[in-house]
């Protein structure tokens, strides 16, 4: 049919796969999740279908205000909010609950776009750059005081699309370096290793080693390295604070972060207990898996919010590693082909929401399934479009729709 022509097949089919064999294992944990689960899957469709009768021109026409209302709607939950395993991030209304965050990543999305895309944006610019970051940082600070630590982690993917946009790739350098340095220095904070002194002298050193080649050997000018000085003290500074402010985060936060160097026995009736349990599920599925309902770990209840961010554990046990490997396949190649189709798109407004949205994706997917396997800090991130959950369902649905309208639009233009 003509009116089809610049749907992306591709990217809707895995779209529709992806939520359809998320609902068929929620359904497995819990039947009654999984038919709550599907009715999301339709009103999510319902909503998309709605979008792709709306103008192209509505999105980038309303950003300020859909990323105003989500802000609000973020603020409003100190006076409103409902607290649910000790965060108060969640709306309730009834018998459902809204978890706001995941619209205002829609609303950020949008008015980053519409920023980037103005004329006047210049990346180098210092203005630009900073009402560009201001954009990302004050939902941001909003979630960090709830606090919600793993979606404030999500916003990272802000910074990919301004990446792409010319934003130095220093900053990802300097962002790794304070997180290397906060996680190794409360590693060392421990009888049993070397006194914490050394490593803030050998920061110290290492600095003053890499400013004395550049001043000796690359003939730079002092001055103009006053910045990365800056930053060299802060990271000496950074490691004798973190223990510090690490010793000032909840038992169970902190739990979850030594769960990383001590391993999840060491806190099986406590923080290490879901970790424990997600990995045995996933190492009893084999190659094959044990089978549609048949998974001992998963029937048997023993992870706690298993439909929701440790949902990848009942692939891994019913599906095997055959199961997962295809399901990770689908996530790569449909987090890929936005990539693809945004890099190709004729309006400035049209990539950086696709870079937006194909990286909050990405860091979903890496900190989901890095959060179940042990190889990140268990911080609340569901699956796209696979954890239990009506927000996050259509919040990600919604973005994949608009995607797919821009793209739509985009190829049937004569521009």
């Amino acid at each position: 049919m003509k009116w089809a022509e610049g749907i992306d097949k591709l990217g809707m089919t895995l779209y529709i796969l992806l939520c359809v064999f998320a609902i068929i294992n929620i359904h497995s944990v819990k039947a009654e999740l999984g038919e709550k689960q599907l009715m999301f899957f339709g009103i999510s469709c319902f909503v998309g279908l709605i979008i792709f009768f709306m103008r192209t021109k509505f999105f980038e026409n309303m950003s300020a205000i859909i990323y105003v209302g989500g802000v609000l709607l973020l603020i409003g939950l100190f006076p409103f909010g409902t607290e649910i395993l000790g965060q108060k991030n969640w709306y309730k209304f009834g018998g459902f609950t809204m978890q706001p965050v995941e619209f205002a990543k829609i609303g950020t999305s949008l008015m980053l776009a519409n920023y980037v895309s103005n004329q006047d944006f210049n990346i180098n610019n210092q203005r630009s750059l900073i009402t560009s970051l201001a954009i990302i940082a004050i939902p941001g600070v909003v979630v960090l005081m709830i606090p919600d630590v793993g979606s404030l982690l999500v916003f990272v993917a802000f910074v990919i699309a301004l990446y792409r946009e010319g934003l130095s790739g220093k900053l990802f350098l300097v962002g790794t370096l304070f997180a290397g340095v906060f996680l190794i220095a409360n590693y060392l904070n421990d009888p049993l290793k070397i006194d914490l002194w050394y490593f803030t002298v050998i920061i110290l050193v290492l600095g003053a080693i890499w400013v004395i080649f550049n001043v000796a050997m690359l003939h730079k000018n002092i001055y103009s390295l006053l910045p990365a000085i800056g930053i060299i003290v802060l990271l000496a500074g950074l490691s004798i604070v973190s223990p510090i402010v690490f010793e000032k985060l909840p038992k169970h936060q902190q739990e979850r972060v030594e769960v990383l160097y001590k391993g999840e026995r060491e806190f099986r009736d406590t923080s290490g207990y879901n970790l424990l349990y997600s990995k045995t599920a996933i190492g009893s599925g084999g190659m094959m898996g044990k089978g549609y309902k048949q998974g001992s770990v998963t029937q048997g209840k023993f992870v706690p919010e298993q439909e929701t961010d440790y949902i990848f554990c009942t692939v891994g046990e019913e599906w095997g590693f055959l199961g997962s490997t295809i399901l990770i396949l689908c996530y790569a190649i449909f987090i890929g082909r936005i990539y693809y189709l945004a890099e190709n798109q004729k309006s400035i407004f049209n990539r950086v929401f696709g870079y937006c949205f194909a990286s909050i994706l990405l860091i979903h997917f890496v900190i989901n399934l890095g959060m179940v396997m042990g190889l990140f800090p268990t911080v609340g991130i569901p699956l796209p479009f696979f954890s239990y959950g009506g927000s996050s369902l259509l919040a990600f649905s919604i973005m994949t729709f608009i995607f797919f309208k821009l793209n739509y639009a985009d190829k049937n233009s004569l521009v």
